[in-house]
């Protein structure tokens, strides 16, 4: 029974061009899965979409292609409840001096968990041994100075349940999409699991790099290619990014310009691009003199089924009070 285990990086993978979002999605794709099996997410958190909070970015683009592909989903963590009990417990701990002190030993483990996460990053990377060793050097650690338990969310578990569940799947070709920190343990409990090979870099992972930097813009970039660069991907989250280059520039009647027809199109994939496409364009007609389109716009950002945090804020923060650059 051939399985495959993607391990996602949440938000990290903005940080990676050869292991992105689409990235996935296109090992996704090559693999033709029976089904995808999501072993983080219990069936209740995949319904209610908390992994959009959480940042999954492969999930923006992999559930979509599964649901127009009519490729099944299935959500195997049955005890969401224990994972919740990680984050319970670092509050509980952190009330009590003797608690901050085991915080503080965690936060050495915790550094070089970025530290990892922050490298440049191939797909076969992540199943090196040596990449898998600090994985383990990680969970090991937390586990002796906190034990295996609330502390950890039950990971080993809930983990070994999950595994159990994908082996009992059957024939056919699966897909398994796995936190980073849960994915260890499914190499080692699921019979004949293979993480991430060498891939090559398609067209679609190029221009996801390209956005990707652009959502990252530094002042040591270059603009001008990068508008370049997303002139010539030409689609909604592009032209998105563009306008916030020429923001960034102080040219809002620039930004405008592209964010006008933008509004008249299609916009809605990924899924967090409407929020920050109308919390943006409300601060741009605030930035232009035009309060009551500004104030529309922030109506209609808090008037979405689901609206990322910081558009979110973005669009309460103009209903108080105009938007003026810093």
């Amino acid at each position: 029974m051939p399985v495959l285990i993607l391990p996602t990086l949440g938000p990290f993978h903005i940080l990676h061009p050869r292991y992105n979002a689409v990235t996935v999605l296109e090992m996704a794709k090559a693999y033709a899965p029976r089904a995808v099996l999501l072993a983080s997410y219990a069936p209740a958190e995949l319904e209610a979409g908390l992994w959009r909070d959480a940042g999954d970015l492969p999930l923006f683009h992999l559930l979509p292609w599964a649901e127009g592909n009519g490729v099944e989903v299935i959500a195997l963590d049955k005890h969401p409840n224990l994972k919740a009990q990680a984050e319970q417990f670092r509050q509980a701990l952190a009330q009590f001096p003797r608690g901050q002190e085991y915080l503080a030993q965690a936060a050495e483990l915790e550094r070089r968990l970025q530290a990892l996460l922050t490298r440049p990053l191939l797909s076969d990377m992540l199943s090196s041994p040596a990449f898998i060793s600090e994985l383990w050097n990680y969970l090991d650690g937390f586990v002796q100075i906190f034990g295996e338990g609330p502390a950890t969310g039950f990971r080993a578990q809930r983990m070994q349940a999950v595994a159990g569940q994908i082996g009992s799947k059957g024939e056919g070709r699966w897909l398994v999409i796995a936190d980073l920190l849960d994915y260890p343990y499914l190499l080692r409990e699921v019979p004949g699991a293979a993480g991430p090979g060498a891939h090559a870099s398609s067209p679609a992972e190029a221009d996801r790099a390209i956005l990707d930097r652009a959502w990252r813009l530094e002042g040591d970039d270059d603009w001008g290619l990068l508008l370049q660069q997303l002139q010539e991907i030409a689609d909604a989250e592009a032209q998105y990014l563009a306008a916030q280059i020429y923001l960034a520039a102080g040219r809002p009647e620039d930004a405008l310009a592209l964010m006008e027809p933008l509004l008249h199109a299609e916009f809605a994939h990924p899924a967090y691009l409407p929020g920050y496409v109308l919390a943006r364009y409300g601060q741009l007609q605030d930035l232009v003199g035009n309060r009551q389109a500004a104030l529309r716009a922030y109506q209609a950002t808090l008037a979405l089924s689901w609206v990322p945090a910081e558009a979110r804020e973005i669009a309460l923060a103009g209903q108080r009070n105009p938007f003026k650059l810093g």
